[in-house]
């Protein structure tokens, strides 16, 4: 009731008056119907049929749905009129066992200001099987229970309602000694019991299991089952009786915990401990999620926790009594919690524009929300203030529903955020207040493109690096908001003409970071270019370029080279050196090379391993091979070398070089070239001196062949196993028969390298591969290897100037 003119006027006076103000209101609301768990979408029925209105008129008019608690059930197409389902609808969520359960709203239309009222009722299904409180329970019944004697088991739950919920109760499998009984208590509540048909013998049947089914009426009708389980005792043959079979009381909701509710009370007619008395609530609700508690002794009934009218208005409980011999009584308890002002009002956004563009007009709608209180009566009366804010203005529109509206030119760069708070307040003494805030964003155009935070980006790698491995990362910041300051990077062609960039070098799109996509070989390529755009999100995006470089690093990935002497020659090239040889003349020279750059080129030379360790000596820069000592006659004639070129990488790489130095008497000083020598080929000077050389042997073929075939036939005894490049296994026939024709068979020719600064010139011997021949003997028809015409021969190649 209202108090108008200081007299009350009844609710009809409010209708009359909106009849009077809003132009054609519907008083009598349109009702409809739908089946609970419909799918999203489904049609509940054409409204705008119903209401006299057609589609156009619903989109012109801005038509909307508006419910008291805030909550969208159902969604107005305005195209076609018809009223759809928002969200799946549970009737047992939202109004429990209720036998009705009507969800009304109003539909508003503008432009004139119209509403209808639409009440939908939503119709249960058998969507909830019936569930017992417990899977098993357990009687103990005395062996003296007369028949006809009744147990109570706590009924299932079965959130349909009406034929849905439970009609019937059965045992399985039958047995002679129990049968249902079912009665019903407070209207649909039923309440189960077992009977006892037959008189119980613990001697002859200690136990009897058995099922409790209970059926609902839906089709197909739905089932719960719980175990039952009696065993059979003495003497105890009365259970406790509760004084009422439906206890009520009432509590408000502002009670401190330990409140007394109200009291049970159950009488047993035993004696002694079968009449002692206990009490409990039932295992269908944990105790600990109840905001009450049963005294065990007195059966009084304690708040144990906070209470709230608008969360929960009943309570129903379920209290157990137990005798001293676990006989039981079930009663009923119903707790009505009483209201009182304890909330503040609520505010619901329906809906919330932000950002907004900087150029958004004046009178631009930004939110729409509903205020509510779920108090009721003054303190239930709600009003809206805006504060201290000149942007914006608060407009009411329907009932408790507000607009938010722009009243100036919004700047961004002036002000790129603005906090909106809504003051709303009940009527309460003292008043009770909430606030809500808009955090309105005022959003920018896509006016700036990235800028990188340097204007080049240089980056290494080591070669040889594992595929995918990160080099760096590029960094581009976007002074725009929101989308247009998102940057992604990607790797682009460094020139225009080229169709695809380098394959080799990827970019992380989200955070700039550069990868190596496969191995480089520092060899081959020692730098790469490429170019990474940087791109924002915004519509058109802006993007900018730089410029990344990749210097690949050495590393110490390839050994030394052995050039001279060559070392794929088989058997090895050999040197020769006269026995006249002084300290300090070079032999020969090891030239290796290596492919890497830098330190790791350096090259060192060792002498690893000799036949005589301490007769040669090698320079570790230049790898020059010299004379340590003086040649001797214990020195063996054929001197095996093996070096060791190492590069000064870490770890170190090296390679060997195997060489073979002949140590020849009849050779002098002068015959080993100590100047610089040019690359001559005359064939009339070599003819000349090759007459020369014959007549000489001849010569001293005739004067000292005994002498001289004595002395050598026992110094080379000690060779006779071994493989000596200038014996006589080496030799071809033919080339005895041209030394002694006075012709050779092949032209011999020196290849001269020099060096600046070098007190001796360096030089490597260039000589063609001979192949091994048989030995051949001397006349004297003994098997002795001859070495003058090796010694002789030797001599005529390295003696002939050029």
């Amino acid at each position: 009731r209202l108090r108008v003119g200081g007299q009350e006027r009844v609710p009809q006076v409010l209708c009359l008056c909106a009849l009077l103000c809003v132009p054609r209101v519907r008083c009598e609301p349109i009702r409809y119907s739908v089946a609970e768990e419909g799918e999203s979408g489904s049609v509940v029925a054409n409204v705008a049929e119903d209401a006299g209105l057609t589609p156009a008129q619903l989109s012109a008019r801005r038509a909307r749905i508006a419910s008291a608690d805030g909550r969208q059930h159902f969604r107005l197409e305005r195209a076609t009129g018809r009223l759809v389902l928002a969200e799946r609808l549970d009737r047992e969520e939202m109004c429990g066992r209720s036998l009705t359960c009507t969800l009304a709203f109003e539909l508003l239309l503008e432009n004139p200001l119209q509403f209808f009222r639409v009440e939908v009722a939503v119709e249960d299904v058998n969507d909830h099987s019936p569930v017992f409180p417990e899977e098993r329970v357990t009687f103990q019944i005395p062996e003296s229970s007369d028949p006809g004697l009744h147990f109570p088991v706590e009924a299932a739950q079965d959130l349909d309602v009406g034929s849905n919920s439970i009609q019937a109760y059965t045992i399985a499998p039958e047995n002679e000694y129990f049968s249902v009984f079912i009665r019903k208590r407070s209207g649909v509540d039923m309440h189960v019991e077992l009977v006892l048909e037959k008189p119980l013998d613990r001697e002859e049947q200690p136990e009897v299991l058995f099922s409790l089914i209970a059926t609902d009426g839906g089709s197909p009708p739905r089932s719960g089952t719980t175990q039952i389980r009696i065993i059979v005792l003495d003497v105890n043959d009365n259970a406790p009786t509760f004084t009422q079979d439906v206890y009520v009381g009432q509590v408000l909701e502002s009670a401190p915990a330990g409140s007394v509710v109200l009291r049970v009370v159950a009488t047993d007619p035993d004696v002694g401990v079968n009449c002692d008395i206990s009490y409990r609530f039932s295992q269908a609700v944990s105790e600990s999620q109840l905001p009450f508690t049963v005294d065990a002794t007195s059966g009084e009934i304690h708040v144990t926790k906070p209470l709230d009218f608008e969360t929960t208005e009943k309570y129903e409980l379920s209290v157990l009594a137990f005798d001293g011999g676990d006989l039981s009584a079930l009663c009923k308890v119903l707790v009505e919690v009483m209201d009182v002002n304890d909330n503040a009002p609520e505010v619901v956004v329906s809906s919330f524009s932000s950002p907004l563009p900087e150029n958004t007009e004046p009178g631009t709608l930004i939110a729409l929300f509903a205020v509510r209180d779920r108090d009721s009566g003054v303190n239930g009366e709600i009003s809206c203030a805006l504060e201290d804010q000149l942007s914006f203005s608060l407009r009411p529109a329907y009932k408790n529903y507000y607009e938010l509206l722009t009243v100036s030119t919004l700047d961004r760069e002036e002000t790129s955020q603005y906090l909106v708070v809504i003051l709303a307040a009940d009527a309460g003494s003292p008043a009770l207040t909430t606030t809500q805030t808009f955090t309105v964003n005022i959003s920018d155009v896509n006016d700036n493109a990235p800028v990188f935070n340097q204007t080049s980006y240089t980056m290494y790698v080591r070669e040889n690096n594992i595929p995918g491995v990160l080099v760096g990362a590029v960094n581009a910041v976007d002074s725009d908001a929101g989308p247009n300051a998102k940057v992604t990077y990607s790797v682009r062609p460094v020139h225009p003409t080229e169709r695809d960039p380098c394959s080799c070098i990827s970019v992380n799109s989200e955070n700039g970071h550069v990868f190596v996509l496969r191995p480089l070989d520092y060899e081959q390529v020692r730098q790469l270019e490429v170019l990474v755009s940087a791109t924002d999100a915004g519509s058109p995006p802006l993007s900018t370029n730089v410029t990344v470089r990749l210097l690949v690093v050495d590393e110490n990935d390839n050994a030394p080279l052995v050039l001279h002497p060559a070392q794929d020659s088989s058997p090895p090239s050999s040197e020769l050196v006269p026995a006249s040889a002084e300290v300090g003349d070079l032999v020969t020279k090891v030239v290796a090379v290596d492919a890497d750059s830098g330190q790791n080129s350096w090259l060192s030379f060792h002498l690893l391993k000799a036949t005589d360790p301490g007769l040669f000596a090698v320079g570790s820069q230049n790898g020059e091979v010299r004379l340590r000592r003086p040649v001797t006659e214990r020195d063996a004639v054929k001197q095996k070398l093996e070096v060791l070129v190492r590069d000064n990488g870490r770890p170190p790489l090296s390679a060997t070089a195997a060489l073979n130095v002949l140590l020849l008497n009849g050779l002098s000083q002068e015959h080993l070239p100590q100047q610089e020598l040019a690359v001559q080929d005359e064939d009339s000077s070599l003819t000349i001196y090759l007459i020369v050389s014959l007549v000489f042997v001849s010569l001293l073929f005739l004067t000292s062949v005994a002498a001289f075939v004595a002395c050598k036939v026992c110094k080379r005894k000690e060779l006779k196993g071994g493989h000596m490049l200038y014996g006589t296994g080496n030799l071809q026939s033919s080339l005895a028969d041209g030394a002694a024709a006075g012709t050779l068979p092949h032209t011999y020719c020196y290849e001269i390298n020099l060096t600046t600064g070098s007190g001796n010139s360096e030089f490597k011997f260039l000589k063609p591969i001979l192949p091994s021949v048989p030995p051949q003997h001397c006349g004297t028809g003994r098997g002795v290897e001859c070495p003058f015409f090796l010694s002789l021969f030797s001599f005529l190649l390295e003696g002939v100037p050029q």
